[in-house]
């Protein structure tokens, strides 16, 4: 740990000005496109795919074999194990959010000392917690329909750690702690025992029916949410079998059958996600933390003067390859679950995201190719704006339908091609977001916290 004084930079960082370190448009872009599947072009996409598949395979129907049906299988979540394109996003997000730590701060650190660099660091940690709160609901409903973890929550809480392992530890030291929450979250994963009891509607189902209480069976096939309800019988009930079971197990990876998961049924409060544990729980943040180190990683090999843009992109598609066949080569034994971010989805994603930063850096920063990227910088210089501004208005294809909806997608539906309509309302809803992120822009609002 560095015992530099407060007024002092790390030695190992170089020094930096506001005249050494110029704003990476690269890295904008890229949270910008990162966002951009976030805010609606997914929509774009699955409206493609529904013109390709046909009106006989109905608005929800299969995307047959088409290109776009292939792409919008990608913008959809596995429901488990496995990685596509869309499982993608949040990861990227918390890896950008690492390279950008790696500027602001080291730049607050030379310029305020280490003690204004944390301030800024608890300031940002708390406002952005307190609106992830707010994005989630609020106090609309009565407790305990409250989710107070979630994804804005766990970037607050990957901006916070990741800030203090960067403010406090060298890189060698920062290495090894990445290291330590990857081997750490596995071990504890497979090694610690848990009750041998899945806490899923199906297989609470099958157990209430086992149990002779039908009446409870089919309350649990409902699937509702039961975590939103206060003294819910059925909730009660699961809490019941998992505090009666005594048989034991460990190294399970299953929806409800790991260890993360049972964390977040014994001890996180109010509404959780998916009913008995949350995606964005408690001991999965760890590794998250990770995933925005690895952001630090990139952010200290862009930012040095040591290595010229050559190298740096070696770097970048070198550790990028490592990464994703590390990643998967893990995952034979600790498979690759978003839900539950194992270290195996940590590499792979990482790693992605490294190759993806590079062919970015190479395009907008080394060749200078700028004018095609400027509405991703658009959406990338006011990524929390855009991202609350959605959710308050209901998503921009929302409002969009109100324009471009009824009897305007009815007529595109109708007369030009099954799918179209759709795909209209998401156009226009992409572009209704741009401009309003280019007013932003133009007018130098950017929403900070």
């Amino acid at each position: 740990m560095s015992d530099l004084p407060a007024k002092e930079a790390a030695p190992a960082r170089e020094p930096v000005t506001a005249f050494t370190t110029p704003r990476l448009m690269s890295v904008d872009a890229l949270r910008g496109f990162d966002m951009f599947w976030i805010i609606g072009a997914d929509a774009l996409v699955h409206a493609f795919s529904r013109i390709s598949s046909g009106p006989a395979a109905g608005a929800d129907g299969p995307k047959g074999f088409s290109l776009a049906g292939l792409l919008a299988e990608q913008l959809e979540h596995v429901d488990w194990a496995g990685f596509r394109f869309y499982d993608l996003i949040f990861p990227l997000f918390i890896f950008i959010m690492g390279v950008s730590l790696v500027f602001s701060l080291t730049k607050q650190i030379a310029t305020g000392g280490r003690a204004d660099a944390l301030k800024r660091l608890f300031r940002r940690f708390v406002l952005l917690f307190i609106v992830a709160l707010l994005y989630s609901g609020g106090f609309t409903n009565p407790w305990p329909d409250m989710r107070l973890l979630g994804v804005l929550n766990r970037i607050a809480l990957c901006y916070l750690f990741g800030g203090l392992i960067f403010i406090y530890f060298k890189p060698k030291a920062m290495v090894g702690i990445a290291v330590a929450l990857l081997v750490g979250y596995w071990a504890l994963m497979s090694l610690v025992p848990i009750r041998n009891i899945q806490l899923e509607s199906g297989n609470l189902a099958k157990m209430a029916e086992a149990a002779g209480d039908e009446t409870m069976a089919a309350a649990f096939r409902e699937r509702k949410n039961f975590s939103t309800i206060p003294n819910s019988p059925p909730f009660l009930w699961a809490r019941e079998q998992f505090n009666q079971t005594t048989e034991m197990t460990k190294g399970k990876f299953e929806p409800g059958l790991n260890l993360a998961n049972h964390v977040d049924f014994q001890y996180l409060p109010g509404k959780k996600w998916d009913t008995y544990y949350d995606p964005e729980g408690y001991v999965s943040t760890i590794p998250a933390i990770a995933t925005c180190l690895f952001g630090v990683f990139a952010g200290l090999l862009l930012r040095s003067s040591r290595h010229n843009d050559k190298k740096k992109l070696i770097y970048l598609f070198s550790f990028g390859i490592a990464s994703v066949l590390l990643g998967f080569l893990w995952g034979t034994q600790f498979p690759i679950i978003k839900k539950i971010w194992t270290s195996s989805f940590v590499l792979v994603a990482g790693g992605y995201s490294a190759m993806l930063l590079g062919a970015f850096y190479w395009m907008v920063d080394v060749m200078k190719w700028q004018t095609w990227c400027l509405p991703f910088v658009w959406m990338g210089t006011n990524s929390i704006t855009i991202y609350l501004a959605s959710n308050i208005i209901g998503g921009f294809r929302k409002l969009a339908a109100r324009f471009v909806g009824g009897d305007v997608r009815g007529f595109f539906e109708n007369n030009v091609a099954y799918g179209t309509g759709d795909l209209v309302v998401a156009v226009f809803g992409l572009l209704l977001a741009f401009l309003f992120l280019r007013f932003l822009y133009q007018r130098k609002i950017f929403l900070r916290l």
